[in-house]
């Protein structure tokens, strides 16, 4: 087990991030920030309070999205679905979509899915804490990315909350 990042790290990627994803003048009633289901939404709700933050007279459009349906690794079992919470349209609108860890590409190809039944964005773009780069399946590369980590298939990457650290193991 390997510490990526500690809970320093982890505040000061998330402030970066923030000021990133808003440092090339956003457009606030044209962008929607998106976390997805279930393991981004804690990821994605740091970054837009970070950025609400920033701008606090800014309405920051912000919604949660359910892909469990839409995974293709998935049609063997039952699954709960976790809650889409989609108060924006996201028509002709940037679409940001939050995820914590990018490894091969399938989560956000069915977050693509999942999007697609609220609309036609204008943009999308993708917002992650780390990237696996070296495992991709699919030709799906984050726009914002915290850490580029590299790593192989039997170790997996975890995002401790309740500890405020990213590990490696």
């Amino acid at each position: 087990m390997k510490i990526i990042l500690t809970p320093e790290q982890l505040r000061l990627t998330i402030q970066r991030l923030a000021h990133q994803l808003t440092e090339e003048g956003l457009d606030f009633e044209r962008t929607v920030f998106i976390g997805i289901q279930p393991r981004g939404i804690k990821f994605a709700d740091e970054v837009v309070s970070h950025i609400k933050k920033l701008y606090p007279d800014q309405n920051v459009q912000y919604g949660k999205l359910d892909i469990t349906f839409y995974r293709d690794d998935v049609r063997n079992s039952i699954h709960i679905a976790n809650q889409t919470s989609m108060n924006h349209s996201i028509e002709a609108k940037t679409v940001i979509l939050i995820d914590d860890v990018l490894y091969t590409g399938r989560t956000i190809r069915s977050a693509l899915d999942a999007l697609l039944d609220f609309g036609r964005p204008a943009k999308v773009e993708l917002c992650t804490l780390i990237d696996r780069r070296f495992s991709r399946e699919l030709p799906i590369q984050p726009d914002y990315c915290g850490w580029t980590i590299d790593s192989i298939v039997t170790q997996r990457v975890t995002v401790q909350w309740d500890l405020e650290q990213v590990i490696l193991h």
